[in-house]
């Protein structure tokens, strides 16, 4: 039976990770950056105290601001500051968004536009997942294995 689902049909919750790790803006940056490492993430959204997003902090964000990766402290001495960083001190509060039912086509194309290393899905203003760089790696690594048809329900993890 041939497939009459097109890459061109799939929305961004087809792809989207769904089931958002994240922190909140009170938190230290320390507290952040040890949920970046235990989970591989790259992104964290920020969701204030009635679950809205705020925000969102990047392994970029850290960088910037040089919270991480100074080969000339201490590991120890990078921890304690990072403890007494709070996350909405270096988080992006512009953050660009997308519902889970807009085209995966317009989506990808604004973060390659953008160099955005993300979206934070959501709906109204409640993240739902999140979508990444990572997700279009998966979909195409395994998009030459299995029929498209099969795909969506395959990735939204």
């Amino acid at each position: 039976m041939i497939s009459t689902t097109s890459t061109t049909d799939l929305k961004v919750r087809d792809l989207m990770t769904p089931g958002v790790v994240s922190v909140r803006p009170d938190d230290s940056v320390a507290t952040a950056y040890e949920l970046m490492l235990e989970h591989r993430f790259r992104h964290l959204a920020v969701i204030d105290q009635d679950g809205d997003l705020v925000g969102l902090l990047t392994h970029r964000d850290l960088l910037r601001h040089s919270l991480i990766e100074r080969a000339e402290l201490p590991l120890g001495l990078q921890r304690t500051v990072m403890r007494r960083i709070q996350v909405e001190e270096v988080m992006t509060s512009e953050v660009e968004t997308v519902q889970p039912d807009q085209p995966l086509e317009g989506a990808a194309l604004n973060m390659f536009e953008n160099k955005y290393g993300c979206l934070p899905v959501v709906e109204g203003s409640r993240v739902v997942g999140i979508l990444t760089e990572a997700d279009f790696v998966r979909f195409f690594a395994l998009a030459g294995h299995l029929p498209v048809s099969s795909l969506p329900g395959l990735l939204g993890r």
